[in-house]
């Protein structure tokens, strides 16, 4: 049974969900902050944290559904849970399945309008999937998915979208699109070769490079401006400036190294940037 779940953490790479939850949880504070809310019951966090897990999940099974011919021809990615034969496609689809309907009702039982928009949200998160099919932008939408997690939390909680928070959206897509490219470098020859779309394969490696460090540079400027003008003291700043230095490492490492460390640069040092944020949001909401 253990074995079991573990295939699946391992095919919805569970562990990557800690990019995107620091900055639900930023979105979750400056709701309670912004509109002096009391805090949510019990039941309605843990439906918020659910929500988040299940969308998350149904966005990657799926994922590795829609592409999981592509992964078989791929030498990077042959050993994956449904080209190597551990799921069946048709289990991964199950899964999908399974957790799009879980977050659609895990939304209702937050509030309404959470739950209309979950559907569009689905649309997003599950649309990235194809996006490679037809445009170079693929890695701005996954940026979209990942972006939308503060939106999301504070809409949870207040029932409404408060526009200054696009300043934290905005950073965390182009935070995302950035280091995505960067991975996305590992298979620029193989998407050229098959007609897939990135932006690796449309501008190469230093063009790649160059256009990932300007994203970052945006992600970066905006993360600042949403500390310095709409929600955050020192201690968020302390994190802000950590989460950049931990991005402009990146870049220095990737251009010391190659390739060869992407999976840190990747997996790694992204989570903990976006942890390192959260953090100081957390200690600034308890000692206010």
């Amino acid at each position: 049974m253990l074995l079991c779940k573990m295939k699946y953490f391992k095919l919805i790479k569970f562990s990557h969900t800690i990019f995107s939850l620091p900055f639900a949880l930023i979105g979750f504070l400056f709701a309670l902050k912004n509109t002096h809310a009391i805090l949510p019951s019990w039941a309605v966090v843990i439906y918020i944290l659910l929500a988040l897990i299940a969308a998350r999940t149904a966005a990657m099974a799926f994922n590795r559904w829609a592409d999981y011919k592509w992964d078989a021809k791929n030498p990077r990615t042959q050993n994956r849970e449904i080209p190597a034969g551990i799921i069946k496609p048709s289990q991964a689809l199950m899964l999908t399945i399974a957790s799009a309907v879980a977050f659609i009702v895990l939304a209702g039982l937050i509030n309404e309008i959470c739950m209309y928009l979950s559907h569009i949200a689905l649309l997003i998160i599950m649309g990235y999937s194809y996006t490679k099919r037809f445009t170079s932008l693929a890695h701005l939408v996954l940026g979209v998915g990942l972006g939308i997690a503060p939106a999301a939390t504070y809409i949870a909680v207040t029932g409404y979208f408060d526009i200054n928070l696009l300043w934290l959206c905005f950073a965390v897509m182009f935070w995302v699109a950035g280091f995505d490219i960067i991975y996305a470098l590992q298979d620029m020859e193989f998407d050229r070769q098959h007609q897939l779309k990135s932006i690796p394969a449309w501008l190469g490696y230093s063009g790649s490079l160059l256009l990932a460090a300007i994203f970052h540079l945006i992600t970066i400027g905006l993360l600042l401006i949403y500390i310095h003008f709409v929600d955050g003291g020192w201690y968020a700043t302390v994190g802000g400036i950590l989460f950049a230095l931990l991005i402009v490492y990146q870049h220095i490492d990737v251009h010391r190294n190659g390739l060869k460390k992407v999976n840190l640069a990747f997996g790694t040092l992204n989570g903990i940037a976006s942890v390192i944020l959260g953090a100081g949001y957390v200690v600034e909401w308890f000692c206010r």
